[in-house]
């Protein structure tokens, strides 16, 4: 088959198929994953597991045994499906995660009906990400459909806990082997960065915890006691004043999208400290206030200089009030990545790309993190991009969507790098 009657047959496939890739979705998105605290992953995995099965894929499924969230009541189950061509490699992976962040308020659609309504697929996970898994799961389909027998092989993986790092999910399948550049080349995980657009990496990550120490007394009389809520306000304050314009003033030379995000960033996420708000109050100064940071760094900072700054902001000013008595924990850290400028996978999608579209691609990184850091950091997989249909914007909001054209458009360009990504076909640029 010549190269331009392979391209036709596949993109014909994807587009005779493309009620079927919206139905998947939307199955996909009834199955509420919700994370936390990590619902119906056995259910998801086995309906991806069983599409798998049907369209010529070899099935294994791996609960993450060891992990503290892998529980009785919440088991974290894992999906890998492999097919093979002609030999073993290249090897293909297509990794997309099956965990939902909660529907919160605001919706004026069911957030898992998977309603499909004037071009849009509507849905908590229709953007992020389970749209991907289905043009994933038929892009790899479209070329069998097609009649075309691979080089190499493709494998598709549904995995879990991508929200709240992907422990129990990718990064348990590296650390184990099951995800390895031992037998992987290239990795494109569908996530919802726009359909013309390539994801070449993300922002590092420190959340980390500050918790201040004060002593108890008489609400009464305050000045016999230590109150460690107003020396969290001396530390708020001085992150604001002092920190938070040295943030402003760093830019990352990455494309990192919204525009904004290109600035290293610190969110407080979370503060508490004292009595419980609710319930019957006494009259005691808090002896004790915990507050949890964000900080999102850039490739250029580094973390070892990430969490100096910090530790010497904290420093200084217990310097100056000798009273101030704090500690800081590390409670996670992602370093940054980056796919090499020499990236088979980013130079093929943007063939697909400019093909399917009509258009040049734009390389962009993601604000937050995705499993991209842990293929690149414990599988050693450097080839590794995000890619995939929906508007990131739309992603953890209320009614939540992914378009159909885009859904479908999405698909063909993955089912074209995967077939020159395996060694089945060579297509030049147009």
């Amino acid at each position: 088959m010549h190269v331009a009657s392979t391209i036709d047959a596949v993109v014909s496939a994807v587009e005779r198929a493309a009620d079927e890739i919206v139905e998947f979705a939307a199955a996909l998105i009834r199955i509420p994953t919700i994370n936390p605290p990590g619902d119906h992953y056995i259910e998801c995995a086995q309906l991806l597991g069983r599409k798998l099965n049907d369209f010529g894929f070899d099935v294994q499924y791996f609960e993450a045994e060891g992990r503290p969230e892998h529980t009785a009541a919440h088991p974290r189950m894992n999906v890998i499906g492999r097919r093979r061509g002609h030999r073993p490699r290249p090897n293909v992976h297509l990794n997309g995660h099956l965990d939902v962040v909660p529907a919160g308020a605001g919706w004026t659609v069911d957030p898992f009906g998977g309603l499909v309504r004037d071009g849009k697929l509507y849905g908590r996970g229709a953007c992020d990400m389970k749209a991907g898994i289905a043009a994933a799961v038929f892009a790899a389909e479209a070329i069998r459909r097609a009649g075309i027998e691979l080089a190499g092989s493709i494998e598709i993986s549904g995995t879990v806990d991508e929200e709240s790092g992907g422990f129990a999910g990718v990064a348990w399948l590296a650390h184990h082997n099951h995800l390895s550049a031992n037998h992987i080349d290239h990795v494109i995980i569908p996530e919802p960065l726009n359909v013309d657009r390539i994801c070449i990496g993300h922002r590092g990550v420190y959340w980390f915890e500050v918790e201040t120490h004060g002593r108890i007394g008489h609400g009464s009389m305050p000045f016999l006691g230590v109150n460690a809520i107003e020396h969290m306000g001396i530390v708020l304050d001085r992150i604001r004043r002092q920190l938070l314009p040295a943030l402003m003033a760093r830019t990352t030379a990455v494309p990192v999208v919204p525009d904004a995000a290109r600035h290293a960033t610190l969110n407080v996420n979370a503060i508490s400290g004292g009595q419980a708000v609710e319930g019957i109050q006494t009259p005691c100064v808090a002896d004790r206030c915990r507050a949890v940071f964000d900080r999102r760094f850039l490739l250029e900072e580094g973390f070892d200089a990430t969490k100096q700054e910090i530790a010497d902001l904290l420093r200084d000013l217990a310097t100056e009030m000798p009273q101030l008595r704090y500690e800081l924990h590390d409670l996670m850290v992602v370093h940054p990545v980056r796919t090499p400028d020499n990236s088979a996978v980013v130079r093929s999608l943007e063939r697909s790309i400019r093909r399917i579209l009509g258009r040049e691609a734009a390389h962009v990184a993601s604000p937050g993190t995705y499993d991209h850091k842990h293929f690149d950091r414990i599988a050693g997989i450097k080839d590794c991009v995000a890619y995939g249909p929906g508007v990131l914007d739309v992603a953890h909001q209320p009614n939540e969507w992914c378009g159909v054209d885009d859904l479908v458009n999405a698909t063909k360009v993955i089912a074209l790098s995967t077939l020159e990504l395996t060694g089945t076909y060579s297509f030049s640029a147009p």
